[in-house]
């Protein structure tokens, strides 16, 4: 991979951790506070919120994440699309309002949290991040939004003090999403230029927009729809809490796996452009060889550490979060997979049709099985559903892609990782049940499932691994010359 990229994903990772790490500073404190129910409230609410978000987005993200890195080194063309795609998103979010505001009568029993969680549909119009992220400019999303975080995480711990500060936590995420989106505003002069008399097209960009729109639809149909579903079928907050915190533990591992997507979307989008084709197939297998030498590692370990994780960073209240927990944490290899699969291949190589397909499949499998499983299995039953349907999308943008991508090859070099990764988990989870839940024997589980992971790879080596300890050994050799 070229330096770029591997500086990209770097920066990437930081922001996605970022985003789902701060948070989980506040995590353990918020869990005891507001308790299971009214985090439950605002995961409900804010899973309605969601769509709307959504019809507000239409697609855009992707789309001009896209289409900017096509465009790249064309300065007018690429504010002439910027200012098309933000005109379009007004647009959308004028009509995505009022129906909003409609459902959220009807819903008299929260309509405070609705009114205040506006906040995130009128933030989708600040937002211009996939102007960055096609411009590959990964760094620029940190910084702006770093500082916005971290007040957010003061705020939260200075006036959050029981259950009925719910309003006013939600009132805080909100308004942290719009505050963040507003400062990535800061710095766009740099990179655009004033379009004197050139004619705007916004018309141009409904259709492909619309047609990335109904697959994001989709796939929040199986990652949000889920805790919508247990609300109505079962009227138990506290399951949706108990769903909502465990997700949140699988989203901070699975971000380590999914944060090479974003930063290769825009490069392979741009080597398609070229018709680089060869290289292109070499990113992917890199790629596809990167998920599967972490995804397994993480997917064993939470799976491992989780009863000894779970009691002490959320509290006794949520121990049924635990089996949650061990039955999500495959998602994370799935996920990974469909990351490179969709979001590197399919959709930068204009195969959105099968990326729609997959996407409206897994849909409809976790709607069928949500409707059967969570009237008896409640949050268990959800979580299930949404294993079964990122399973289905994975499976079969494996078949849409067959001829471009070894498969057989990947899975047989693979076998090693996972076979260690096993192994692994037999020993964290003897470990994590053993012994007493707390923050220093975590951490000491995490060390030694590390520790043996690595070491293993590194005894019987493995050709990527020493491919990575043979650059920062050049890199460290190249510091200490310099410094001579």
């Amino acid at each position: 991979m070229k330096k770029s990229v591997k500086l990209n994903y770097i920066f990437n990772l930081c922001y996605q951790l970022l985003l789902i790490a701060l948070p989980l500073i506040t995590t353990p404190y918020v869990s005891r506070v507001l308790g299971a129910k009214a985090i439950g409230t605002y995961s409900f609410t804010q899973s309605i919120v969601t769509y709307f978000t959504l019809l507000g987005c239409i697609g855009l993200g992707l789309y001009g994440q896209r289409e900017v890195a096509y465009c790249q080194k064309d300065t007018l063309k690429r504010t002439k699309i910027l200012t098309e795609l933000v005109l379009l998103k007004i647009c959308s979010v004028l009509i995505s309002l009022p129906v909003y505001i409609f459902v959220y009568l009807k819903l008299p029993d929260y309509k405070f949290l609705f009114m205040i969680q506006i906040i995130d549909i009128i933030a989708n119009i600040f937002d211009i991040n996939f102007f960055y992220q096609g411009m590959e400019e990964f760094q620029k999303i940190i910084l702006r939004n770093i500082v916005v975080r971290f007040i957010s995480i003061f705020c939260v711990f200075a006036f959050i003090k029981s259950p009925d500060d719910l309003p006013l936590y939600i009132a805080i995420q909100s308004l942290s999403i719009l505050l963040g989106n507003i400062s990535m505003w800061i710095t766009l002069p740099k990179y655009v230029v004033k379009l004197n008399g050139v004619k705007l097209e916004i018309a141009q960009h409904i259709k492909p927009t619309l047609v990335l729109f109904f697959p994001q639809i989709a796939v929040s149909i199986y990652t949000v729809l889920d805790r919508t579903m247990i609300e109505l079928l079962t009227g138990n907050t506290e399951e949706i809490g108990y769903y909502e915190q465990a997700q949140k533990i699988v989203k901070l591992a699975l971000t380590i796996v999914t944060s090479l997507g974003t930063v290769m979307m825009p490069r392979i989008s741009n080597l398609f452009a070229e018709q680089n084709l060869k290289e292109i197939r070499e990113y992917i297998h890199n790629s596809l060889m990167f998920v599967m030498i972490l995804g397994f590692p993480i997917m064993f370990g939470l799976m491992g550490i989780a009863p000894n994780l779970i009691p002490w960073f959320l509290g006794k209240e949520f121990v049924p979060s635990v089996h949650l927990v061990m039955v999500t944490s495959p998602i994370i290899l799935l996920i990974g997979m469909s990351n490179v699969i969709g979001i590197q291949l399919l959709l930068p190589t204009r195969r959105q049709k099968a990326y729609t397909i997959s996407t409206i499949m897994g849909s409809v499998i976790n709607l069928c099985l949500n409707i059967l499983l969570i009237p008896t299995l409640l949050s268990l039953g959800a979580t299930i559903a949404s294993l079964a349907a990122e399973l289905s999308v994975t499976l079969f943008q494996i078949y849409c892609v067959r001829d471009d991508i070894e498969f057989g090859s990947i899975m047989k070099e693979s076998l090693r990782y996972f076979v260690i990764g096993f192994i692994m988990f037999i020993g964290v989870y003897g470990l994590s049940i053993s012994l007493n839940p707390n923050v220093l024997s975590t951490m000491l589980i995490i060390v030694v499932g590390v520790i043996f992971y690595f070491a293993t790879l590194i005894f019987r080596k493995d050709v990527y691994i020493y491919s990575i300890l043979n650059v920062l050994k050049v890199k460290m050799l190249g510091k200490a010359v310099k410094r001579k």
